[in-house]
């Protein structure tokens, strides 16, 4: 893995070490990017529009999000054939983070965040497979051939 995508699993390693200081790390007390996203939040909630913005919905949203690259790094590691290995591990890594928490003294578990960090780890599994499909197809096809 190392020595055949030594790029990726650079960028792969230097991902999940954000991803540990963000779940992990301290946590901002009241920093102007939490005010800017409580402002952000009202002024949607203030348009016909968008008034079911949430900040519980923006949080599990964020989650999601935040494991979607998890999801597509690991296919992209382990292989298409391998995309089981690729959910089961970004589903033990949220497992793992919220376990740590417990012992953390500023961060609370939430099983909220294992759903939602594991429906991001799937939906980047999936964006994985989509996005080599054509050409495993296509290497399917000349292997056919020859």
């Amino acid at each position: 893995m190392l020595r055949r995508h030594p790029v990726l699993s650079l960028a792969t390693f230097g991902y999940l070490a954000v991803i540990g200081w963000v779940t992990l790390g301290p946590q901002p007390l009241d920093g102007d990017g939490r005010r800017f996203l409580w402002t952000a939040i009202r002024w949607l909630q203030d348009r016909a529009a968008t008034e079911w913005v949430t900040y519980d919905g923006v949080e599990f949203t964020a989650n999601v999000l935040m494991f979607v690259p998890i999801g597509l790094m690991l296919v992209l590691l382990l292989g298409r054939g391998r995309w089981w290995l690729a959910v089961l591990l970004a589903v033990v890594l949220t497992v793992g983070i919220e376990t740590t928490q417990l012992f953390l003294r500023d961060r609370v578990p939430d099983a909220r965040d294992l759903v939602a960090n594991s429906i991001g780890g799937f939906v980047g599994v999936l964006a994985a497979l989509v996005l080599t499909w054509p050409k495993a197809r296509a290497l399917r096809r000349a292997e056919l051939r020859a």
